[in-house]
């Protein structure tokens, strides 16, 4: 990290890789994954092989819940003590949770800093990628405005697809309903949603898990090439590897695909086997 002036801040739900978060000098802010009367920090009181273990015996089933405004002030009031003249804050989609609302709240209170809260208009590693292509700048010595202006032209073209394994938990989540998808009661579903500009869509039904990882595949390379490509999963690591493998000719030059798994927060919703992509593409 070379410009301590320009920090970047993200949520837990935004799964940027732990190990980039610190070398890039990321904060993250984690959210709340509720479990019965227990409210558990996202990735700070609560690991993902715990919760995943766990999630098929919940009851009641875990809910989510952006952090406090509060918290946001916190850590912005803190890097603005540490040096930081500018804050750029990059969170998960504004119409699916209330993280940027509360991050908004949490800048008005803080001295001595700008605060530039982005809305990724996204979940899991789509948010991350826009993250880290905040903080890569910064490191590199590039403005603020620079660093903004890359994010909204970044974020149209930024996609994570994810191949459900199940549907039980998107049913027990409550986050959306049968009507909305039009699975009706089509249990064995295989369906693959895609989010993109902060709606989720279903981009596909397929009955059988490999036929949908052909279906996912074949619509990841429709949006190719790619300035950043990443595998994601909730507790499916020999799955994600598959994909990994099978994704090899999309690799941006110079580039691995990582595989990250996917944070309680988000995985609650998307429950266990999901498996998919985060990805940014090249502008036209």
């Amino acid at each position: 990290m070379t410009n301590p002036s320009i920090r970047i801040v993200t949520d837990s739900a935004c799964d940027t890789p732990p190990t980039l978060a610190e070398q890039l000098g990321i904060t993250v802010v984690p959210v709340y994954v509720n479990i019965g009367q227990d409210s558990c920090l996202d990735g700070v009181e609560l690991t993902r092989d715990e919760f995943y273990q766990n999630l098929s015996g919940y009851d009641p089933y875990p809910t989510t819940a952006a952090p406090s405004s509060g918290s946001f002030t916190a850590v912005y009031q803190q890097l603005a003590d540490e040096g930081a003249t500018d804050i750029i804050s990059v969170h998960i989609a504004s119409s699916l949770s209330a993280t940027c609302q509360a991050a908004h709240l949490g800048a008005k209170s803080v001295e001595g800093a700008n605060v530039h809260i982005f809305d990724s208009q996204q979940i899991t590693l789509g948010g991350g990628l826009l993250a880290l292509t905040a903080a890569e700048m910064a490191a590199a010595g590039h403005s603020v405005s620079d660093i903004l202006a890359r994010l909204e032209q970044s974020r149209p073209h930024t996609r994570v697809f994810g191949m459900l394994d199940t549907l039980e938990s998107l049913r027990r989540s409550g986050r959306v309903s049968w009507a909305q998808f039009g699975f009706g009661t089509l249990l064995q579903i295989k369906p693959i949603m895609v989010v993109h500009e902060g709606e989720v869509t279903v981009a596909a039904r397929v009955r059988t898990r490999s036929r949908s990882q052909q279906t996912m595949l074949a619509m990841v390379e429709e949006l190719a090439p790619f300035v950043r490509l990443a595998v994601i999963h909730a507790a499916a690591p020999e799955a994600a590897a598959d994909l990994q493998a099978k994704a090899q000719h999309l690799i941006p030059t110079g580039q691995e695909i990582p595989i990250t798994a996917i944070t309680p927060a988000i995985g609650a919703h998307l429950g266990l086997g999901a498996v998919g992509f985060a990805c940014i593409r090249q502008a036209d």
